[in-house]
């Protein structure tokens, strides 16, 4: 992987998968500037849980509801630790710093990473926050050592530059996806590098005009093995991961925007529609595979009986050909 991290082929099902990305990125636009109070709503509802999934990635073990708690009464909870508590407000800081960073023209700098990642580790590793790994590092489960500490720097710049420099002319995604990979696999910080890169990717992700892409909790696995994919040289599963995360959000906001928020249904009970001839397992692997328009709330996918429907007189049209 080495030698090869900036080389990106992408397939045709992440093409089609971008393609309803930058549709629904265009409708989203259209909206702007956006009305405030839905913003302000939609923006808490989306911090608490992209706080809640990126420390439960890591292991922290407080709930969604738990985590509504932390941040929003500033409450410890019985039996948890001191140190999830500390996870927690540290997360919902981070991202609060990560947004004001966000404007059109913002350049990526090594001091903004640093001090994303001092705001994660604030009252808990003060030792280590903020700074460059100075010596070796093992991952449990990884396909993968980390470089030398002694090129991390280096490599660190390298990154940078990549992402300042040489990869504008890249769809923003799949740029994201490529420094989330790449930041990983550098593995800068002895700890705390997987919030810090969900947080920095987003802000990638948000100078483009995008919402935070939110890898959920429940992809866990599918996280770590697209990782480990990637790490052999294949992003396909990064793509498709982050692709999806992306419109889960996107999805989020128009429903809020164009008051279609009703529309959305969860698909057990979508597929018991008249007019849906499909099962539940199918339907819910067209939403999986992107291939109709649908999002996920914790276990959840939601999507409507006209993205079933349009889904299934493409099938019909396709035939006829």
């Amino acid at each position: 992987m080495e030698n090869d991290w900036k080389k990106v082929a992408v397939s045709e099902e992440i093409l089609d998968l971008l393609q309803k990305i930058d549709e629904k990125k265009a409708r989203l636009d259209s909206y702007r500037p956006f009305p405030s109070h839905v913003v302000h709503s939609i923006k808490e509802s989306l911090s608490i849980e992209w706080t809640y999934n990126s420390n439960s990635i890591e292991g922290n073990t407080l709930t969604l509801q738990e985590t509504k708690m932390v941040i929003e009464d500033g409450l410890t909870v019985s039996g948890k630790s001191l140190r999830e508590y500390f996870e927690t407000v540290n997360h919902h800081d981070a991202i609060a710093h990560v947004e004001s960073l966000v404007t059109p023209d913002y350049v990526l700098r090594e001091r903004d990473i640093l001090d994303v990642h001092e705001l994660v580790l604030d009252r808990i590793d003060k030792d280590f926050s903020g700074r460059i790994r100075n010596a070796g590092v093992r991952i449990s489960g990884a396909n993968f050592v980390p470089p030398n500490a002694r090129i991390v720097p280096e490599l660190f710049e390298e990154l940078i530059n990549w992402v300042n420099d040489y990869s504008i002319s890249m769809h923003p995604v799949l740029r994201a996806a490529v420094f989330h990979h790449r930041f990983v696999w550098i593995h800068p910080f002895f700890d705390g590098n997987g919030r810090t890169v969900r947080l920095v990717y987003n802000l990638l992700l948000m100078k483009a005009g995008f919402p935070p892409a939110i890898i959920l909790k429940v992809d866990r696995k599918r996280y770590y093995t697209a990782l480990n994919d990637a790490n052999k040289g294949n992003m396909d599963k990064m793509f498709f991961l982050v692709s999806q995360a992306a419109l889960r959000t996107l999805d989020i906001y128009l429903s809020n925007l164009e008051d279609t928020a009703g529309d959305y249904a969860p698909i057990a009970t979508i597929v018991n529609e008249p007019n849906i001839s499909y099962g539940q397992e199918y339907v819910s692997l067209l939403a999986r595979q992107g291939k109709i328009d649908a999002y996920k709330e914790g276990r959840v996918w939601y999507t409507t009986e006209q993205a079933v429907k349009d889904y299934i007189d493409g099938r019909k049209r396709k035939r006829k050909l």
